[in-house]
């Protein structure tokens, strides 16, 4: 799969994510190891937002993210396990 240019940005973790990680049981390094394991990207119903389906621990798992371009960040927004 071909990644657009902001897949390779800096990380910026957003206080929501930071508040949701504790609760859903992952930490940052877990967060990036979800990162370097996503297998597709597509649009969030939130315009300038994108959808990252990836995998943890056998689950399958969405972290959106939302690109900055004046800042050359990619802001993780939240990260969730889907329901199985």
């Amino acid at each position: 799969m071909e990644w657009p240019v902001w897949w390779t940005w800096t990380l910026e973790l957003s206080s929501h994510l930071e508040k949701r990680m504790e609760n859903r049981d992952f930490t940052e390094v877990d967060l990036r190891e979800m990162l370097e394991r996503a297998r597709a990207y597509r649009p969030d119903v939130l315009e300038g937002r994108w959808v990252i389906e990836t995998r943890r621990r056998g689950r399958h798992w969405e972290i959106i993210v939302e690109p900055d371009p004046e800042a050359l960040y990619l802001v993780v927004v939240t990260a969730y396990p889907l329901e199985m």
